[in-house]
């Protein structure tokens, strides 16, 4: 299949609530719509996570970053542009999402990816899609494909096909937090 006929498979399985498994800029993640709660249900029971710890969910640009965000912070901005490395900022004042994707104090963990298929197939859907590692809570998270168990691809409705894994140096991305005040707070490094 093309790339387009990739994309748009993969999107039609998002449209309709189910779950991926895809490459991303980091490793390998779950993904479904991050604004569907019955598929974000379905990505927890899927990695057997406790409701308490929230989801990244990746967008395509700032535009579709500030309908999540309340406000985006001047220092959030320039940060995202002078980075080249994966990069998840956690917002406050998350919006137009589910409970299940915001953390209890309201704020929301968001990565623009730099990765073809990850952005072409955010355009195409047009929402967010949530993206957690391709492993049991706990468990190592798969650096690539062929790390990932049995049970996961199983447990997940598509899987994207492997040509679109281009990851050189996989590792899961840079986490760091902004508050209310504008503070900036590194998470994981």
């Amino acid at each position: 299949m093309s790339v387009h006929e990739d994309i748009n498979k993969a999107c039609s399985v998002l449209e309709n609530g189910g779950t991926i498994l895809y490459p991303t800029d980091t490793i390998w993640g779950i993904g479904c719509d991050a604004t569907k709660v019955v598929a974000v249900e379905k990505v927890f029971r899927i990695k057997e996570r406790v409701r308490e710890r929230s989801l990244i969910i990746l967008v395509n640009d700032l535009d579709m970053l500030r309908q999540y965000v309340k406000h985006v912070p001047e220092i959030a901005i320039e940060l995202l542009a002078s980075v080249s490395e994966p990069l998840t900022v956690i917002y406050p004042g998350a919006r137009n999402l589910p409970r299940s994707v915001v953390a209890e104090d309201g704020s929301v963990a968001i990565r623009i990816p730099r990765h073809d298929f990850c952005q072409r197939l955010l355009a195409k859907l047009g929402k967010p899609i949530t993206s957690t590692s391709a492993n049991v809570t706990g468990a190592p998270s798969p650096f690539s494909f062929s790390n990932i168990v049995e049970p996961i691809k199983e447990a997940v409705d598509h899987i994207v096909p492997v040509k679109y894994q281009a990851i050189a140096r996989p590792k899961p991305s840079t986490i760091v937090k902004i508050d209310s005040h504008n503070e900036l707070q590194i998470i994981r490094n």
